[in-house]
């Protein structure tokens, strides 16, 4: 009789794991269509009607994110009221408000300057940023199989890639291919840092403080790049209701994807949430076919297939966080200190939250304090 449970718990236990295994993968391909629908109507303004004006299009979302989730947070009462999360930790917001506007600039601006083969190449820089952040800060540990992962996806991005150059995709310009690719290096890097800085918020924090202070801080602050930079180009737009449907479908992708990605990453973490994102250009190119007659070959659906790989991978074992209370501070209002509790030794690492959740329900669940 007890041999027959534990079969059925280890049976049950198992549908568990393949349906977060199935929940997570699905989950972040939504995230990359939406990618895939953002640089479609993109590729649309720059192309057909000449608009280049990626600063307008990012405060039209940041201005979105303030309507929704910053007067949200302005209705509330209590501790989690706008005002009193600002008087605690408006700096800090601040700053991450500022690095997420410039990745996406920096990224967007590369196109002008390099080959549409070094952006795909140089934006999986994000991938190891998000992987030595979460280490050092999020005190995420890794095992064989998370390393393997990311190797397989990479692998299938490079694929891809090579396959664009076989195929002879138009590759851009290319002007001034060092300085583009520094710009990609640059936002690569800044969208590391604001991810590894969501998983934290939205883990321990909250989701609609996070994309509330986003919001707050990314309208205010690409309303005043936008005024710099951007104004002559904006007045040079030729607006009609084509242009107009353009921004309405980048803007509602747009906030789709800063809406739906802590979400995701609440789900698993953010290096799982950036493997994901690579079937995005994937995604991109069989629109591409239908839509620019790009040509097919059938090395893009193996490429597609190894990135899967990759990922099944990846989220197939879970990651761990070697226990150390005092990192788990630095958001936490002063007003409520956390009080550590003396050690006799080292700290031990445990379970806190893995790629597909909680994998013993029976386990007892620990939290950082």
């Amino acid at each position: 009789m007890s041999k027959g449970k534990d079969c059925h718990i280890y049976e049950v236990h198992g549908l568990i794991i393949a349906r977060e295994l199935l929940v997570t993968l699905a989950l972040g391909q939504v995230l990359s269509l939406l990618i895939c629908g953002i640089g479609l109507t993109s590729k649309y303004l720059a192309d057909d009607y000449h608009a280049n004006t990626p600063v307008f299009q990012s405060f039209l979302n940041y201005i979105l994110l303030f309507l929704v989730y910053t007067t949200t947070l302005a209705v509330r009462q209590g501790e989690e009221n706008l005002l009193a999360i600002l008087k605690r930790r408006w700096w800090k917001y601040m700053i991450l408000g500022l690095i997420d506007i410039e990745a996406n600039y920096l990224v967007i601006k590369a196109y002008q300057y390099t080959t549409l083969t070094s952006v795909q190449l140089l934006d999986c820089f994000t991938i190891p940023v998000v992987l030595l952040l979460s280490w050092f800060f999020l005190l995420v540990r890794y095992k064989a199989v998370h390393f393997v992962g990311v190797g397989v996806c990479l692998l299938g991005i490079g694929l891809m890639v090579g396959t664009d150059v076989l195929v002879g995709r138009q590759q851009g310009l290319g002007d001034h291919k060092l300085l583009g690719d520094l710009l990609v290096l640059g936002g690569a890097t800044l969208y590391g840092i604001s991810n590894v800085c969501e998983e934290f918020i939205v883990k321990n924090l909250s989701r609609v403080e996070f994309l509330g202070m986003m919001g707050l801080f990314g309208s205010f602050f690409s309303g005043i790049q936008l005024a710099i930079m951007e104004h002559k180009e904006l007045l040079r737009v030729p607006w009609d209701w084509q242009i107009g449907l353009l921004y309405i479908g980048f803007s509602a992708c747009m906030f789709g994807l800063y809406s739906f990605m802590p979400v995701v990453i609440k789900r698993s973490s953010a290096t799982s949430v950036n493997l994901s994102l690579l079937t995005a250009d994937l995604y991109s190119l069989f629109c591409g076919l239908l839509l620019f007659q790009y040509k097919f070959s059938g090395l893009y659906l193996l490429s597609f297939i190894i990135i899967v790989l990759g990922l099944v991978l990846y989220t197939s074992s879970s990651t761990y966080v070697a226990q150390d209370p005092r990192i788990y501070k630095q958001f936490r209002n002063a007003g409520h200190p956390i009080t550590d509790t003396p050690t006799l030794g080292p700290l031990e690492p445990s379970v806190t939250y893995t790629s597909l959740r909680q994998e013993i329900e029976e386990e007892p669940r620990i939290r950082v304090a």
